[in-house]
């Protein structure tokens, strides 16, 4: 089902994990931004889009993890964009022979004979620091950076105001970190992210994470910015963060809590080995 957020951008929601495809309004059809995960639901939107008489002129992939994407044969042949990074990791990934097999596995079971996979990341990267999805609709911003995965972007839609943020500021997530490694600081990079996203907070309306619930406001945005970076200051400093998100009371998102503790583990390791 397709929910109206504001004029000219509706959303729809996948059950499973509550992530959000957004659809916005341009002269010729329409931009879809992370269309879903599960075929089933992905010809279902085709059909109510083709229903609405709104082809897809363009896609866009916030970044490269599996369940942002997806497409499907129903939505079209559109071109569908991502930043240069995360083209290029698809581009890697895709050249494995045995790529459908390693995707397969990092699939929840229960949907695994329900992802559309030839369509699989077929990412047209933008130029290194484009800052315009390219498209005849209204002015689509690109926000790119380091927090999350490596070519993460958010979208601001000039008309209405509206943030698109990929998988930050989510009311049922804590922010989910890149590695760790001996270059890479993921909670730096968050908290980078995290600041590029406040320098716009005064011009959003509405906010659609890429899980969970949508917000209304400048007001609401900056709590979530706050919610994410006082978790993260928590997790640096080896303290338990006062967050809702971790032990959810809604059925079948217990599972953040193990996303959590993995990641408590490994900013302990961090701390541990320079001996901070």
């Amino acid at each position: 089902m397709l929910t109206q957020v504001t004029s000219g951008v509706l959303v729809h929601q996948s059950e499973l994990l509550g992530n959000n495809t957004v659809v916005v309004h341009g002269r010729a059809g329409v931009l879809l931004v992370d269309p879903g995960i599960q075929g089933s639901e992905m010809a279902c939107l085709a059909n109510d889009l083709r229903e609405l008489g709104l082809p897809v002129v363009a896609g866009f992939a916030t970044h490269p993890d599996w369940d942002h994407v997806l497409w499907h044969p129903g939505l079209g042949d559109a071109p569908r964009y991502g930043t240069a990074r995360c083209a290029a990791d698809m581009r890697e990934l895709r050249s494995d022979a045995n790529w459908k097999a390693r995707v397969t596995e990092g699939l929840p079971p229960e949907i695994t004979e329900d992802v559309p996979l030839d369509p699989f990341g077929l990412i047209t990267g933008l130029p290194a620091g484009a800052t315009q999805v390219p498209w005849d609709g209204p002015d689509v911003w690109i926000i790119e950076h380091p927090a999350h995965s490596p070519g993460h972007a958010a979208l601001l839609v000039e008309e209405g105001g509206i943030l698109v943020a990929g998988d930050m500021l989510s009311d049922v997530f804590v922010p989910m970190l890149d590695t760790f490694t001996d270059t890479n600081d993921p909670i730096e990079e968050y908290l980078a992210g995290l600041r590029l996203l406040e320098d716009v907070a005064d011009d959003v309306d509405a906010l659609v994470p890429g899980h969970g619930s949508t917000a209304s406001g400048a007001d609401q945005v900056r709590a979530r910015i706050e919610l994410d970076r006082a978790y993260l200051h928590a997790l640096r400093q080896g303290r338990t963060p006062d967050d809702p998100r971790i032990d959810s009371p809604e059925p079948g998102w217990e599972w953040v809590r193990d996303i959590h503790e993995g990641q408590a583990r490994s900013a302990a390791g961090r701390r541990e080995r320079d001996g901070t």
